[in-house]
């Protein structure tokens, strides 16, 4: 066994001595990949802000690694230190995943309510709007003449739009009301 290595230093005299079973390589290596790993995960969060985002989850997926390894990273030493990072950065991811998507779905329920509304009520060929204010994201619902299908149902053509991160995306389609009185996208 080789004697440990000293260095004089700002905060006194300090011994350095490997774990047993690594060499002092290995023990500088994992201490320099403790700090690289929450560095890494803010330049994917850095990275993925380059572009404007349009989707709130992969934006929340990369917060929450982020923050998740940089959590990780300020719990424990040595191998625990690394195994604590590497479990805050995926704790960190799926959490802020969920959060991305619920927010996604909120605008769903903006479009979802408009759309009930338009089916169930709305003039023919007048645009319903929605607005999510949390967001940003707004979008219109435009039911045509509403008709009875060979089986009785109760349907509307329509055509929409919604503007996400100022993308501007165009649908049309058909809604038949359901016994309960429920709308459904039927194509």
């Amino acid at each position: 066994m080789r004697a440990p290595r000293c260095a004089e230093g700002r905060r006194g005299r300090r011994c350095d001595e490997p774990p047993a079973g690594q060499t002092g390589f290995e023990t500088t290596m994992t201490r320099h990949l403790i700090k690289a790993l929450p560095l890494g995960a803010a330049a994917l969060l850095l990275a993925a802000c380059a572009e404007p985002i349009g989707n709130k989850e992969t934006f929340g997926t990369f917060a929450g690694a982020a923050l998740g390894g940089w959590g990780g990273s300020q719990i424990g030493s040595g191998s625990g230190q690394l195994a604590a990072t590497a479990a805050g950065t995926l704790i960190g991811a799926l959490i802020g995943k969920e959060m991305g998507a619920s927010l996604d779905r909120a605008d769903q329920l903006y479009y979802a309510r408009t759309a009930q509304t338009a089916f169930e009520y709305g003039p023919s060929g007048v645009s319903n709007e929605w607005h999510n204010p949390d967001s940003g994201n707004y979008g219109r619902i435009t039911p045509q003449p509403a008709y009875q299908t060979a089986t009785g149902a109760y349907c509307r053509e329509y055509q929409s739009s919604v503007v996400v991160g100022g993308q501007v995306q165009s649908g049309y389609g058909t809604a038949c009301r359901q016994p309960d009185g429920n709308w459904i996208v039927v194509n």
